[in-house]
C-alpha cells in the first residue's frame, strides 16, 4: 500500500483534530475519506471543509455502541463499496480519581476508546477479506504506558487497546491484514492539558495534529513486506 490512489478509508471521529487532520492527509494522499462524528451538523461541516481536497463522505455515527458502528460501515459500504483502511481515533476521556468517578464515567471511556475500536475493527475484518487485505491504525496514548493521577479510566481504555492491537496483528497477519498502533503524547487540540488544570496559554511547543497524521501516512504507505507495529510520538521540547 505504498500509494493509497484508488484506496477507501474510514477515519472516526474525523470531524475536528487529529481525525480531521488525519483525513485531509489521506485524501491529499489520494484516497476517499469517509468519517464520522457525534452529530450530523458537524459531519456536514467538516466534509464541506475537505471537499476541496478529494472524495469525502460523512455520517454522523455513536460507535460506542455496536449498532452505530454497524450503520457506519453499512453507510460506507453504500458510498464507496469496498474499504481498504480503517483509522480507529475516535476517543474521549473523563478524568476523575478512581473514588469520585461513577460507572457512567468510567464506561464513557471504555466505550468509545476501547470498545469502540473493537466494534470498528470487526465491521472492517470482514470487508478486507472481500478485498485481499487491508490495514488498521488504531490511534492510542502515551497514557497507554504512563498512568496518572485521575486517568484510571482513560489509562485503562489505551492499555487495553494497546494490547488489542497487538493481539489484532497477530490474529490477522496472515490474512493480509496489517495492524498499527499510533501513540501522541501532548498534542495541540481542545483535548490536550493537563487534567484538572486549565489549559496552557502557550502551546508551541506541543505536536501538531498534522504530525500525527504524517506519521499515519508514512505507516500506511510502507511496502507491503513491512508492517509498522508502534509509533510513540513526543514533543521535541515540552514545557520545563
Amino acid at each position: 500500500m505504498d500509494s493509497l490512489n484508488g484506496k477507501y478509508a474510514i477515519v472516526t471521529g474525523g470531524t475536528r483534530g487529529i481525525g480531521r487532520a488525519i483525513a485531509e492527509r489521506l485524501l491529499h494522499d489520494g484516497a476517499a475519506v469517509a468519517i464520522c462524528g457525534r452529530t450530523q451538523a458537524s459531519v456536514d461541516r467538516a466534509v464541506a471543509g475537505m471537499q476541496p481536497f478529494g472524495r469525502i463522505f460523512g455520517t454522523a455515527a455513536d460507535i460506542s455502541q455496536v449498532e452505530g458502528a454497524r450503520a457506519l460501515f453499512a453507510a460506507v459500504d453504500a458510498e464507496f463499496g469496498g474499504l481498504d483502511i480503517l483509522v480507529n481515533n475516535a476517543g474521549q476521556a473523563r478524568f476523575k480519581k478512581v473514588g469520585e468517578m461513577t460507572p457512567e464515567e468510567w464506561h464513557l471511556n471504555i466505550d468509545l476508546n476501547l470498545n469502540g475500536a473493537f466494534y470498528c475493527a470487526h465491521e472492517a475484518l470482514a470487508r478486507f477479506a472481500t478485498r485481499g487485505g487491508g490495514f488498521i491504525v488504531n490511534i492510542s496514548s502515551l497514557a497507554a504506558r504512563n498512568a496518572f493521577s485521575g486517568g484510571a479510566a482513560y489509562n485503562a481504555s489505551k492499555f487495553g487497546l494497546n494490547g488489542f492491537t497487538e493481539a489484532l496483528m497477530l490474529d490477522h497477519r496472515h490474512d493480509n491484514v496489517r495492524v498499527s498502533s499510533i501513540m501522541p503524547g501532548s498534542v495541540d487540540t481542545e483535548f490536550s492539558g493537563t487534567p484538572g488544570k486549565p489549559r496552557p496559554a502557550d502551546t508551541s511547543w506541543m505536536i501538531a495534529p498534522e504530525d500525527i497524521a504524517e506519521a499515519v501516512s508514512m505507516v500506511l504507505r510502507m511496502p507491503a513486506r513491512t508492517m509498522v507495529s508502534r509509533v510513540e510520538i513526543r514533543p521535541s521540547r515540552p514545557a520545563k
